[in-house]
């Protein structure tokens, strides 16, 4: 099952082995930041835009129809706007 948001509070967790730049992982750790939560937040990110990217590529032919509709004819039930 697909969910909005790439992370699910309780969810299982699987370890997974990273490689970072190590100037950066002593930067991120001298700062105190939780390198997982970090990572976790990047890739969910990263996750949701490819998504996004996706979804359009899929529905691009119905955006752009709808879109040359809404040119030639006008927003639909506009006259109703009061606005």
């Amino acid at each position: 099952m697909r969910t909005n948001t790439p992370t699910v509070p309780g969810a299982p967790r699987k370890p997974a082995n990273v490689s970072l730049p190590e100037a950066l992982l002593s930067e991120a750790k001298a700062l105190r930041i939780n390198v997982s939560q970090a990572a976790e937040a990047g890739l969910a990110r990263a996750v949701l835009e490819r998504r996004a990217e996706l979804w359009k590529a899929e529905n691009r032919e119905a955006l752009e129809s709808s879109n040359e509709f809404v040119e030639q004819h006008g927003l639909p039930l506009a006259r109703y706007r009061g606005f």
